[in-house]
């Protein structure tokens, strides 16, 4: 056998890093808590808000989507989605003073991106105001060419048709 050749010392040395070995196998074996990635889903003050105020706008409960959105942007004024949909429910329920004001602290939050250019241009069609809308649907036009919603508001206000000429006094 090779072990009678190691000698006594040896088979000490041999056998404590065996040990060391172990030991280091359980040591590394528990658990280590969870870090969350910098990358990854956070929560926000007003996300469960937003996420309502979505789901009553979905459903036509614009008043509803509207208290909602606006305790979303009053628990977090930063709360760009929350700007977009509380302009939205505003247009819905003809609050177009307050839809315009909405609009705006989006825009200063996340920037002119086609989604607001696209939601202000409809609200302007909503208003019966085209030249308005034609420049700001043709504007989120040039963002996302291909956009669904974007080329069917266009088709809507290039055809002249559609519910929202004279809707609001």
């Amino acid at each position: 056998m090779k072990l009678r050749y190691l000698g006594l010392g040896r088979m000490t040395t041999l056998a404590g890093l065996i040990l060391v070995g172990l030991g280091c196998q359980r040591v590394c074996a528990e658990p280590q808590p969870y870090i969350e990635p910098e990358y990854g889903p956070r929560y926000y003050q007003g996300d469960e808000e937003t996420r309502l105020g979505r789901a009553h706008f979905l459903h036509g409960d614009y008043g509803l989507a509207e208290a909602h959105f606006q305790s979303a942007v009053e628990i977090n004024p930063r709360n760009g989605a929350a700007w977009i949909g509380l302009a939205a429910s505003y247009d819905r329920i003809g609050r177009f003073d307050l839809a315009d004001r909405a609009y705006r602290r989006a825009r200063q939050l996340t920037g002119a991106n086609y989604v607001i250019l696209n939601n202000h241009g409809y609200s302007y069609m909503l208003r019966g105001d085209r030249r308005r809308a034609r420049v700001l649907l043709y504007r989120a036009n040039e963002r996302a060419p291909n956009d669904p919603t974007i080329l069917n508001n266009i088709s809507i206000l290039d055809s002249g048709q559609g519910y929202f000429s004279g809707i609001w006094p």
